[in-house]
């Protein structure tokens, strides 16, 4: 897919990938701006009732407004291709956070990761939080 245009949108990076699709980084090329854009598989664009979910989601997502919360730029479907353009934001992964910490002191061959710090942890917990608060109220 990179190097490839989904309407409006070049694809110029591949971010991840989870249940409900891949996730690429692209350019808006009306705008001029970097967006990801989560590209949907068909296992969820052929069933009707999965897809009316998605968008359902998508604009509930797309009402909510935190400094948190991606925002949610478009929907929509290309040459067969749905996917949804959101906010991109740069920054890394929890998981890539633990595994720069390092092995765990007890497993020296690297099999586990050394666990955040206490405050981090909070730190974290306390933005899932009000995060999760600000969605609920809408």
């Amino acid at each position: 897919m990179i190097g490839r245009t989904v309407g409006h949108y070049q694809i110029t990076d591949r971010l991840g990938e989870g249940g409900m699709g891949v996730v690429y980084k692209a350019r808006d090329i009306r705008l001029d701006r970097d967006v990801a854009l989560k590209v949907l598989p068909p296992s969820v664009t052929e069933d009707p009732e999965r897809l009316k979910r998605f968008v359902r989601e998508a604009k509930a997502s797309s009402a909510l407004s935190h400094p948190s919360i991606a925002t949610i730029y478009d929907i929509g479907e290309a040459e067969g291709i749905h996917f949804i353009a959101m906010e991109h934001v740069e920054g890394q992964t929890l998981q890539v956070r633990l595994q720069e910490r390092g092995p765990a002191p007890e497993t020296p061959t690297g099999e586990g990761v050394r666990p955040l710090e206490v405050t981090e942890i909070l730190h974290i917990g306390l933005q899932v939080a009000d995060t999760l608060e600000a969605a609920h109220a809408k």
